[in-house]
């Protein structure tokens, strides 16, 4: 396989946007003229006043069947999001060249945020913004679907602190195969108390886009050949793609950069490390930047989450970001991942990976010193939650073949009793995984899955891990790993461990999701509703 070399130009390549169109390299789609939304009339945004110094961002955004270089041959098809600025600032919007991913979102904290997205594919589709603090009408629940040939339009203002969040789609039980075939983008926010710090910025500014996938001698992607077996585990690939790109080798200058690192994945959990040993310096995860840099020897990343590193490259001749291995459940009588009846991929989780290479060249900026207090965070307090005493649990199992959560699996508008909440309310839920525990009930063999748990429309603070000793040494292979300093919205959940998490619902009433992140977990129906009640 022949490998690709990235510099800057590569990564975020900035097209002339306004009234021409910003598309995918190589996809060779015009946007047609805006549609009027299937769904009427545009739900305004409660919430913050928008930014008087930030005009709003009005994009034209279609989902759309394409085809890309990806491996040397033909061609593959995919599905990809391409944008065109309506009005606002051309340089909001980057795209990755001659890559099936989505544009990259550049904005401001304030600013107002209004998308109108076409389908153009042949199944129903809408958008989630994952991480965005937005209102019901406007998160991406499946029941907004739009079916082929209709549009839908997003108003929100972004209320989100400076951090990488991203959007992909959320029809149910497509949701995999739609992210799996191309459909995933970027919303990189800024802010005032960012701005300060004297980040790596511009070319020093690097997001990097995890994923796994797996081809056929066509150069097709290949999705769900183990049937059952791959819903059960979820779905993974045996070729690593960065930002699109295989045998990814990035160059860069001899200076200090800022990586932001999106495990776009379907079900793969990445053990990141610089093979050398050099410690990751960690700024930033999932809800924005940490109160102070912290330091791991490797970082776990579970589909969905994010974590931002900085790196000083000034010294350096060259460096490897590599997964090491560990123990990544998914075992059923002794068979591990996907490839458990044959023909699927023979890289189960927790196999070693080399994830991309960095070529070190000329020299760049003088390397600034990396702040030691990098934000502020309002810490939630346990004793302040209305059920502090009594958390909120959600049991991780699994009922014949299905993943469910209390037993339950999703239903369209079903909100359970204990799936109410109130509006202002500071609470604390705990997420049990007992999966590989005797759950498995029906006579099933047992099932050690993890599951990165995410909630929608809102960040929360990780404030305590609890690990069952039958599963501890497994356990201790990535415990070490963790970043739970800083906001979150989406925590990995090992078999036969708790998490409790301190969530308050400030923002919005309205009906809102919380599932796996394992998306072959959520489309067979591990995932559910909760409501928020003023």
């Amino acid at each position: 396989m022949t490998s690709k070399l990235f510099t800057r130009r590569d990564f975020l390549k900035l097209a002339g946007v306004g009234a021409g169109t910003l598309a995918l390299s190589a996809c060779g789609v015009t946007l047609p003229a805006a549609a009027d939304p299937q769904t009427g009339v545009a739900v305004s945004t409660p919430g913050i006043t928008p930014s008087p110094t930030s005009p709003a961002l009005i994009v034209d955004l279609t989902a759309a069947r394409a085809t890309v270089p990806i491996l040397s041959g033909a061609e593959t098809p995919v599905w990809g999001y391409q944008a065109s600025v309506r009005e606002g600032a051309a340089e909001s919007l980057q795209v990755l060249d001659g890559s099936y991913l989505g544009p990259i979102f550049r904005v401001k904290h304030g600013q107002r945020i209004q998308v109108k997205l076409k389908n153009e594919l042949p199944d129903p589709t809408i958008i989630h913004w994952h991480g965005l603090r937005i209102p019901e009408e406007m998160d991406g629940h499946p029941r907004y679907a739009i079916a082929p040939g209709k549009t839908f339009d997003y108003d929100f203002t972004v209320q989100n602190r400076a951090g990488m969040y991203w959007f992909h789609p959320h029809p149910h039980q497509l949701t995999g195969q739609q992210a799996y075939y191309g459909l995933a983008g970027l919303f990189i926010v800024s802010d005032d108390e960012e701005n300060a710090l004297g980040l790596p910025s511009g070319e020093y500014d690097l997001p990097l886009v995890i994923q796994d996938r797996l081809f056929d001698a066509a150069n097709r992607m290949v999705y769900m050949v183990n049937g059952m077996m791959d819903q059960m585990t979820g779905f993974l690939g045996d070729t690593i793609l960065v930002n699109g790109k295989p045998d990814t080798i990035l160059d860069v200058k001899a200076s200090a950069y800022r990586l932001r690192l999106l495990n776009g994945s379907n079900s793969r959990i990445y053990k990141l490390a610089w093979q050398d040993g050099t410690p990751l310096t960690v700024i930033a995860t999932d809800g924005g930047l940490l109160e102070t840099p912290v330091t791991r020897d490797y970082v776990m990343l579970a589909p969905g989450e994010r974590v931002e590193l900085w790196m000083d490259f000034s010294t350096r001749n060259d460096a490897k970001l590599v997964s090491l291995a560990f123990d990544g459940g998914g075992s059923a009588g002794g068979m591990m991942g996907g490839g458990m009846m044959g023909g699927g991929s023979t890289l189960p989780n927790g196999v070693p990976l080399d994830i991309l290479r960095v070529r070190v060249g000329e020299k760049g900026e003088p390397v600034s010193p990396l702040p030691q207090r990098l934000s502020s965070i309002a810490r939630h307090r346990m004793e302040d939650a209305v059920n502090g005493k009594n958390p909120r649990s959600f049991t991780l199992a699994m009922q014949g073949m299905i993943h469910t959560i209390n037993g339950r699996v999703f239903e369209m508008d079903a909100v359970a009793n204990d799936e109410i909440v109130r509006l202002g309310d500071l609470e604390v839920w705990e997420f049990v995984n007992l999966e590989g525990g005797g759950g498995g009930g029906m006579g099933m063999m047992n099932m050690e899955m993890p599951h990165p748990m995410h909630m929608h429309g809102v960040q929360f603070q990780v404030v305590e891990r609890q690990i069952d000793r039958n599963f501890r040494k497994q356990y201790e292979q990535v415990s070490a790993g963790f970043v739970d300093e800083g906001w979150k919205d989406t925590v990995l959940v090992m078999p036969g461990e708790s998490v409790k998490v301190l969530v308050r619902f400030e923002d919005f009433a309205g009906t809102f999701l919380y599932h796996c992140h394992n998306l072959e977990h959520e489309d067979a129906g591990m995932m559910r509703n909760y409501r928020v009640e003023s």
